[in-house]
C-alpha cells in the first residue's frame, strides 16, 4: 500500500508562483508520479507526469508555466508553478503508479489564485 502526502498549497496572487511537493511511502516500485487537479464544479484533470527516467509530460494548459521534477531515491515529486492564474485554482492531487500498474492518490492540497 502506497501512502502519498502532498504539501505546499496556499493562496497566491495572479502571476505568482507556488511549489508543491508529495512524498510517497510504502513502496519502492513506483514507476510514474504526477499531479492532477480538480476545480469546483469540474472533473479532475491531468496536469503533469514524470517517469523514473525523469521524462516529464505536461497538459497543454500548464505547459511552459509548470515544471514537474522528481527525487527517485526519496520517492518525492515536486511541482513548480509559475505565472499562476485564477483558472489554476483547484485541489491538486499527487498520484503514483507502481510497476504492477496499481495507482494511488493523495488527499490533495488546495491552491487558490486570487487578488
Amino acid at each position: 500500500q502506497v501512502q502519498l502526502v502532498e504539501s505546499g498549497g496556499g493562496l497566491v496572487q495572479p502571476g505568482g508562483a507556488l511549489d508543491l511537493s508529495c512524498g510517497a511511502s510504502g513502496s519502492n516500485t513506483i514507476n510514474v508520479m504526477g499531479w492532477d487537479r480538480q476545480s469546483a464544479g469540474n472533473e479532475r484533470e491531468y496536469v503533469a507526469v514524470i517517469t523514473r527516467l525523469s521524462s516529464p509530460v505536461y497538459a497543454d494548459s500548464v505547459k511552459g508555466r509548470f515544471t514537474i521534477s522528481r527525487d527517485v531515491a526519496e520517492n518525492t515529486v515536486f511541482l513548480r508553478m509559475n505565472d499562476l492564474q485564477p483558472e489554476d485554482t483547484a485541489v491538486y492531487y499527487c498520484n503514483a503508479i507502481t510497476s504492477w500498474g496499481t495507482e494511488y492518490w493523495g488527499k490533495g492540497t488546495l491552491v487558490t489564485v486570487s487578488a
